[in-house]
């Protein structure tokens, strides 16, 4: 049951020729669960064609707050993963915290309209 103190949020990139995933799928996702309040990734996934690939990007993304950005993050995956699926990952990463902040922005909107 959902308690209303998280939300899903998707990140979406295009994936480069030559992936194992590209067979599956045209985009690489990143799927977080976001803590409304203070935007810290409680869990997190993404598409990539291994499970272990996907774990060890969850492993990086989980506990970071968006609200601080994502400079840290993008650092920390072009730092340790070694794959052609560099600049999508961070291109998808981009995007989710793209969303996250204009899930914010609305929700500001919506309260000060009340």
């Amino acid at each position: 049951m959902l308690n209303g103190k998280t939300i899903f949020i998707a990140g979406h990139a295009r994936l480069p020729q030559g992936m194992a995933a590209k067979s599956v799928f045209d985009t690489l996702t990143i799927t977080a669960e976001v803590d409304r309040k203070y935007g810290v990734i409680v869990e997190a996934s993404c598409t990539l064609a291994t499970e272990h690939g996907s774990d060890f990007i969850g492993r990086i993304l989980k506990g970071v707050s968006l609200k601080d950005g994502v400079e840290g993050i993008i650092e920390e995956i072009e730092t340790y993963y070694r794959g052609k699926a560099t600049n999508a990952l961070v291109a998808a990463l981009k995007d989710l915290d793209l969303h996250f902040h204009q899930i914010k922005t609305e929700e500001k909107q919506n309260v000060q309209n009340v």
